[in-house]
């Protein structure tokens, strides 16, 4: 043990039903007693518009190995919701100086194991990407096309493929929020 602390030590707020903080948690803590927290999600198309997409390493404390259309995570304690998806953006495409990302909408993602509200962004990357290996094993940009083909035979990180189909449909909505 190196005595580091680790992703499961990220201190996170934990908010009610109304989005609003009542208390702090660890990460581990927060997943396991299934806390209700905040996290972003950030849809990443490069200037083609194709998508980035990644498959995670097997060492991610939630999802392991799994394919993920979007890229994000935990909102820090104290930290907004835009900070987060900045954050997480640059941190997961190994990329500084990303320009903001653009807020959709946000919802509840619940399952037996996990519960927290996503807020869910759009970034135009035109900036070349490095993902840090410990975050990403596999990644390449798909089109729309290409991604819809892949999916059925991919194990989708849930969360990620939820807010890839709202975002669908938010945009042949013409963009109204929900």
């Amino acid at each position: 043990m190196s005595g580091r602390p680790g992703p499961e030590d990220e201190l996170l707020d934990i908010v009610d039903a109304e989005d609003r903080v009542t208390g702090q948690a660890p990460r581990g803590e927060a997943t396991a007693r299934r806390l209700r927290h905040r996290c972003t999600s950030v849809q990443v198309r490069d200037p083609h518009g194709r998508i980035f997409v990644h498959r995670r390493t097997p060492g991610k404390l939630v999802f392991p190995s799994m394919y993920d259309v979007v890229v994000g995570g935990v909102v820090g304690a104290g930290e907004s919701y835009d900070e987060g998806a900045l954050r997480e953006a640059g941190e997961e495409l190994g990329v500084a100086g990303l320009p903001r990302p653009e807020p959709r909408f946000t919802f509840l993602f619940e399952s037996p194991q996990h519960h927290w509200f996503v807020r869910v962004y759009e970034l135009v990357c035109d900036l070349p990407v490095r993902p840090q290996p410990e975050e990403v094993d596999w990644w390449d940009f798909l089109t729309e096309e290409e991604l819809e083909r892949r999916l059925p035979g991919w194990d989708v990180v849930p969360d990620g493929l939820e807010c890839h189909r709202r975002l669908q449909a938010w945009r042949a909505g013409g963009g109204a929020q929900r």
